[in-house]
C-alpha cells in the first residue's frame, strides 16, 4: 500500500465505515466496534477492514461472534455508503477481520509480568558480595623497621 492514492482511499474507507457503525447501523448484536486498520489492494477492488470490540476479551467468544455476524449483515449497506462517499467507478468489496492485536498485546504483557516476577525472585535470593576484596581501595604499605639487623636496609656494606 505504498501508493498515495490507495492510502487515501483506505483512510477514507476507515472514516466512512467508522461513522456508519457509530451513527447509522443500529444492530443490537453490534458491540463497541473500533475500526483499527483498513488495507486496500492496489487496484482498489478489495478492502480488508480490521476491527476490535471493546470489552470483548479473548474469553468472550460469543460477543465477538455476534459482532462479526452483525458486520456481515450490514456489509451491503456499508459498501453502498463507501461507494457513494468515494465517488469511484467501482466500489471495493469489504471484508471484516477481527484484529488480533489486543490479544497479542495482552499475551505479551503476561509474559513480561512473568519475567519480572522471576527477576524479582532471583534478586531476592541473591546475596550481595564484592567482586574483589572487601575493601578495594589501596592502602599505603606499612614499613616494619628492625633496629637489630643492618642487612636489607639498602646501604652498601664493606663486603660489597
Amino acid at each position: 500500500m505504498s501508493n498515495p492514492r490507495v492510502r487515501k482511499i483506505a483512510d477514507r474507507i476507515k472514516v466512512v465505515v467508522a461513522e456508519m457503525l457509530e451513527r447509522r447501523i443500529k444492530d443490537p448484536r453490534l458491540g463497541f466496534v473500533t475500526v483499527t486498520d483498513v488495507r486496500v489492494t492496489g487496484d482498489s477492488q478489495q478492502a480488508t477492514i480490521f476491527y476490535t470490540v471493546l470489552g470483548a476479551d479473548g474469553d468472550d467468544e460469543a460477543a465477538l461472534a455476534s459482532t462479526a455476524a452483525a458486520l456481515e449483515s450490514a456489509k451491503g449497506l456499508l459498501r453502498a455508503e463507501v461507494a457513494k462517499q468515494l465517488g469511484t467507478r467501482t466500489a471495493p468489496t469489504l471484508t471484516f477481520i477481527a484484529d488480533a492485536l489486543p490479544e497479542t498485546a495482552r499475551q505479551l504483557d503476561e509474559v513480561l509480568a512473568r519475567a519480572k516476577a522471576q527477576d524479582d525472585e532471583v534478586a531476592a535470593r541473591r546475596v550481595p558480595t564484592y567482586a574483589g576484596d572487601a575493601d578495594p581501595y589501596k592502602k599505603p604499605r606499612e614499613v616494619v623497621e628492625d633496629d637489630d639487623s643492618d642487612e636489607g636496609d639498602g646501604t652498601p656494606t664493606e663486603d660489597d
